[in-house]
């Protein structure tokens, strides 16, 4: 069996490992001219990290990346509403890491070329358009999907086949496109996110993603260098998130995506947020660079197969960055799309096995993403008690934030029952 990969992000390149190690040949393909280091910080959930180290890449993860220790949710006073011990620390098999985009990227891109072999890993190739989807369940068996791609360099055109195309290409996946070319438009939030990464030294303990405020005015910091913090510096990623006028069809164009700005575009807003253990106002000076995105997501779709071809990741089913949920649901996805390829020996019904599974899930998430997830605690603390509180469980009870975070946890197949550690192979 033969895999082309649309796309060399995180998704695409733990597929190709992952359907490597079970003896299948991957083949990706990536309309970046070249692989960099881009990016700012994501997390990985246990239940990703679990994937990733039996796919041996847990060592690797180690030396990069913060074990993250702990997250708290905090009001705009920076009064602690919740706090949640993470990864070993709360008795899960795997850790759970706080890593820089960039890093985890070449981390995947160059195992990728290692295992299996530069030759694979396709740069420069934009997908045109998918030809034929191949055999489904009215086809004659045995017919691949063909794809077109163009060269970015000159130009050309060039035909391709495979017995399942997967289309991890993203948002604005274009194999998503040849699936659904009209009506599938994100929806945007009307909250606009400023990420950027900061140098400074550690706050609590070094190692804790924290969010304070409410769903209209947010922060969120985490740290995500374990080279620098065993220097005793800490390289902090943070996102300022604000509600923004307008209508839901106000969605910001894709060129404005990822744009460049100026910090005085937002940072007024949080210049009063200094506490005992954080001064934001002093982190948001520190960035050498800020970017500026659109907080978006898709409606869920109705299907993601087509014959032999399927997507995967962000191009299936984009989300809103609550929960530190997006890159651990495409890892998700490459480990129920190897299983199924490794049971069914009919790719079209494999795929149909692998959205099966996968598509309701997912679905649920990105629904939930847009009701705050587990961060709906800020929420309820904000509406319950605007100007602060003395005693969080006079406001909302213990009880009560313990089941926000757990519905969450379950909801996205995290929850401590459900992580099991497996050997790398």
């Amino acid at each position: 069996m033969k895999v082309a990969i649309i796309g060399a992000g995180i998704g695409g390149l733990t597929l190709a490992l992952a359907l490597h190690r079970e003896g299948i040949e991957a083949e990706v393909y990536e309309a970046s001219e070249s692989i960099k280091p881009l990016g700012v910080g994501i997390n990985l959930l246990p239940h990703a990290v679990a994937e990733l180290t039996a796919l041996g890449l847990g060592d690797a993860l180690a030396e990069i990346g913060i074990e993250t220790a702990a997250l708290a949710y905090y009001n705009h006073f920076g009064q602690r509403i919740w706090h949640e011990p993470r990864g070993r620390a709360a008795g899960y098999p795997v850790p759970q890491y706080s890593i820089h985009r960039g890093a985890f990227q070449m981390l995947l891109y160059e195992t990728a070329v290692k295992r299996l072999g530069a030759g694979r890993i396709h740069t420069g190739q934009v997908l045109e358009s998918v030809t034929r989807a191949g055999s489904g369940l009215m086809d004659p068996p045995g017919q691949p999907a063909v794809f077109t791609l163009r060269n970015r360099a000159d130009g050309t055109l060039s035909e391709r086949s495979a017995d399942v195309l997967v289309g991890a290409d993203g948002i604005h996946s274009a194999v998503r496109r040849s699936f659904y070319p009209t009506g599938d438009l994100p929806r945007f939030s009307r909250r606009l996110l400023w990420r950027g990464v900061t140098e400074a030294a550690p706050y609590l303990d070094g190692r804790t993603m924290f969010m304070a405020g409410h769903q209209d005015q947010k922060f969120v910091c985490y740290p995500i260098s374990e080279p620098l913090r065993r220097e005793g510096r800490s390289l902090i990623n943070w996102i300022a998130e604000l509600r923004v006028p307008g209508t839901d069809d106000d969605t910001p164009p894709k060129s404005d995506w990822n744009k460049k700005v100026d910090k005085s575009v937002f940072a007024d807003s949080f210049k009063d947020w200094r506490w005992d253990w954080i001064d934001i106002p002093s982190v948001i000076d520190g960035a050498e660079a800020i970017y500026e995105f659109p907080m978006v997501d898709k409606d869920p779709l109705p299907g993601w197969t087509r014959g032999r071809v399927t997507l995967l990741g962000d191009a299936a089913h984009p989300m809103y960055p609550i929960g530190s949920n997006g890159s651990a649901q495409a890892i998700m996805d490459t480990r129920a799309l190897t299983v199924a390829l490794t049971q069914f020996k009919d790719p079209s019904m494999a795929l149909r096995e692998y959205e099966a599974d996968r598509l309701p899930r997912t679905a649920g998430i990105v629904l939930r993403n847009r009701m705050n997830g587990p961060e709906q605690v800020m929420q309820m603390a904000h509406e319950r008690a605007p100007q602060g509180f003395t005693d969080i469980d006079q406001v909302v009870p213990h009880e009560e934030l313990a089941a926000v975070a757990l519905r969450y946890k379950q909801l996205a197949g995290f929850d401590p029952k459900s992580v099991v550690a497996r050997p790398a192979a």
